[in-house]
């Protein structure tokens, strides 16, 4: 859809295109989709419900971080040497590809300084979600790290798609995998949000953490003469206060309403009633939409999940 949106002459620049997020069980179940969503900017991720080498600090999530990092451009002073902001040369080093699993070997964009800076297209609900109102699922902790944690900070435009529930919807009958023609599908671009006055103050907080976790490295490797400088790596959270601790986890909360409130503004644009504010909570979502209250399979062999509040997923 993103593609049929933009100037043809686009598609004669793959650096203008975008990189997007797939799930691994889904778009790389195999040699020939890996290579079809590969050739398409499409990245591998996990999903814990379906593997578990899925989760907020995946490999995937790093190399987007990467992509949309470019750390000799920051107004900061550089903190990292050159091969751990991901600015080494990737054929003298090695990195030409990363795993996902530990086994696998996935091609790495981000090892090639043309792709530094690039355009990451993602849908942080994480999972098809149709709803008879238009309303949305919570999104996803990931793209608080895409904003907090790449250098310079990136920039963010909110986008609305409706259409795609029409093309292919979770009670459609057989044949199931056939998209339905001629149906409509919109694609609305919000305004650019305005990095400081949005994304400022959260990026500062998360700053002040690091700095917090870098002393607290410092002081324990004082003690330790034989132990080196342990550096950071650009996209790589190995401290566990910055992964799990509570000033981190509520960052990253925060952070993901704000990017779901710029969608809302788009969601409000294109005509639809503003949504309650709990919706934005995995909570609620939990206890409200297809947690406690019961689910029932829709048509198509169960493939799609019909839950209490009206909505539909259609996880695989």
């Amino acid at each position: 859809m993103i593609w049929g949106v933009l100037p043809y002459s686009y598609h004669w620049s793959p650096g203008n295109m975008r990189w997007s997020l797939g799930s691994y069980d889904i778009c790389f179940r195999n040699r020939l989709q890996t290579a079809f969503f590969s050739y398409g900017n499409t990245l591998p991720t996990h999903r814990l419900a379906h593997s578990p080498h899925g989760g907020l600090f995946q490999p995937t999530i790093t190399e987007c971080i990467r992509l949309l990092s470019d750390p000799s451009t920051s107004a900061r002073k550089p903190s990292l040497p050159r091969e751990k902001a991901g600015l080494e040369d990737p054929f003298s080093s090695g990195t030409l590809t990363y795993s996902t699993t530990g086994s696998d070997a996935i091609f790495s964009p981000s090892s090639y300084p043309i792709n530094k800076f690039s355009w990451i297209h993602i849908f942080p609900e994480g999972m098809t979600h149709q709803h008879p109102d238009h309303l949305m699922r919570y999104f996803k902790w990931g793209v608080a790290r895409l904003i907090l944690e790449s250098e310079p900070c990136p920039d963010v435009m909110p986008i609305w798609i409706d259409g795609p529930q029409e093309v292919m919807s979770y009670q459609r009958t057989w044949p199931r995998f056939v998209p339905r023609a001629g149906k409509r599908v919109e694609v609305r671009f919000g305004d650019l949000v305005d990095r400081e006055e949005t994304w400022g103050g959260f990026r500062r907080r998360w700053a002040e953490l690091q700095d917090r976790a870098r002393r607290r490295r410092a002081g324990s490797l004082t003690s330790d003469r034989g132990a080196g400088e342990v550096e950071d790596s650009l996209g790589v959270v190995e401290d566990e206060e910055l992964r799990f601790g509570e000033e981190a986890r509520q960052l990253r909360i925060e952070v993901t309403l704000a990017v779901r409130n710029e969608v809302l503004k788009v969601r409000r644009a294109a005509g639809w009633e503003d949504e309650d504010p709990k919706r934005g909570l995995a909570g609620t979502y939990r206890l409200e939409g297809g947690g406690v209250m019961e689910t029932e399979k829709v048509k198509g062999k169960g493939r799609g999940v019909k839950h209490g509040d009206g909505s539909g997923t259609e996880p695989v």
